[in-house]
């Protein structure tokens, strides 16, 4: 069974129809409950804010924002903020009710959330990003809070950005909250491994995957696909546990070694670059051929949608660890399956992000901040855990992973709701 909902053709006319839809397949495989069915189907909260900022040509310039709380019941809302012209509501909407399973998945304490401002980062100063992050996050200030909803670094947010949401909720306040927003600067209530926990958690998921395959990591060659911060740091984590990575790629094209790319000198080469095309200890090869590599691992890291029913079934990949979100279309998904493919859906692989951020949230609650090692330890025994739980479903419904791993989410959540009640 696959967990998705339209035909290939269809799948991007609108995002929060496939959410729908995804939640609805799941819904009929494990007989759930219709009321809880009917609660899930709509966000808890939705928030929309227009909102002037000065720019620095003196003009004033309207925005609209978001904030959708998609559902609390086993926690605060949690999830992050991006800034991008095509940001809709439904995009919002549908990556709220994502988060919602993607917390249950790794068994932390929150709900799912997301905003998003419709703007253009990359033609806006950072006097002009300031100011429009501020007025944003003052917007929003009435449903946030670390008790309520805990914003995140998403697309072209950074941690800069969520420093100044802090501050601006704070003053506020009138005193310092840095729980309320997670992502942060390590000098003001960051997590120690924040910056590295999505890659290394999608790592911990792959150890995990290959030992129930009975293969081990020394030795087999893995592919990725987008070399950006979780791309770069799995490839580069992935060597050190002894893999060959024969290949990686970027916006910008492809390279290729049989033998095994220096990932510690790829890293030099596109911090001084900008790209790793070019990089002349390679071959040059293109995104599109580079998932059709003979490998062992596939990492899609870069953009959604990537694998579809048209490359499907030229992937020779073994396990395809999703650290992007969406990279499988719902028609590609079944095809895998089929082709005895293991696919580790991005629910679970990439979900170290967001349970490094619980982890920040918790420090800065208690005021008491941990070391990498505690971090990583700590990251590795819930990726662990939830792999486990994961494949446990899978053999019992007998179901591809990402089915699974949404038979789990969804069951948690429904579990919450029932505990829970209706009030009054």
């Amino acid at each position: 069974m696959k967990v998705a909902q339209k035909e290939e053709s269809k799948i991007s006319n609108n995002i929060w129809e496939v959410a729908l839809e995804q939640l609805s397949l799941v819904a009929k495989k494990m007989n759930l409950d219709k009321n809880i069915h009917e609660i899930l189907k709509s966000p808890k909260r939705i928030l929309e804010v227009s909102f002037p900022v000065k720019m620095d040509n003196g003009t004033i310039k309207v925005f609209t924002g978001y904030r959708v709380q998609h559902n609390t019941a086993r926690g605060p809302a949690k999830g992050g903020i991006r800034y991008h012209p095509d940001v809709t509501l439904d995009e919002v909407k549908a990556l709220a009710m994502w988060m919602t399973w993607k917390c249950a998945v790794v068994a932390i304490p929150y709900g799912g959330a997301k905003g998003g401002v419709i703007c253009n980062p990359k033609e806006m100063s950072l006097g002009e990003l300031e100011r429009l992050t501020r007025r944003y996050a003052s917007e929003i200030s009435i449903i946030i809070g670390p008790e309520r909803d805990i914003p995140a670094p998403d697309v072209y947010t950074n941690p800069q950005v969520m420093a100044w949401i802090m501050d601006t909720y704070s003053m506020n306040k009138g005193y310092s909250v840095p729980g309320v927003v997670t992502g942060k600067p390590i000098s003001i209530g960051g997590s120690e491994g924040r910056n590295e926990a999505t890659a290394r958690g999608c790592v911990y998921i792959i150890e995990e995957a290959v030992k129930n395959l009975k293969i081990s990591l020394k030795g087999v060659k893995a592919v990725v696909q987008g070399f950006g911060n979780a791309g770069s740091i799995a490839a580069d984590l992935l060597e050190k546990e002894g893999c060959r990575v024969i290949a990686v790629s970027d916006s910008k094209g492809g390279i290729y070694d049989e033998n095994g790319l220096d990932i510690s000198k790829l890293l030099n080469y596109k911090k001084e670059t900008g790209t790793v095309a070019g990089y002349n200890q390679s071959k040059k090869i293109t995104n599109e051929e580079l998932l059709e590599l003979p490998c062992d691992i596939l990492v899609p890291a870069a953009l959604e949608n990537v694998i579809t029913k048209k490359n499907a079934n030229h992937i020779k990949a073994k396990i395809i660890a999703e650290a992007a979100n969406g990279p499988t279309t719902p028609e590609a998904d079944e095809m895998l399956f089929k082709n005895k493919v293991m696919i580790l859906p991005d629910i679970l692989a990439n979900a170290g992000g967001v349970t490094v951020s619980y982890f920040e949230w918790i420090q800065d609650l208690q005021a008491n901040f941990w070391n990498e090692e505690q971090v990583n330890n700590k990251l590795k025994e819930i990726m662990t855990k939830a792999f486990r739980s994961v494949l446990e479903i899978s053999q019992k419904y007998k179901c591809d992973m990402r089915t699974a791993a949404y038979i789990l989410a969804v069951g948690r959540v429904a579990e919450a709701i029932n505990l829970r009640g209706i009030f009054p």
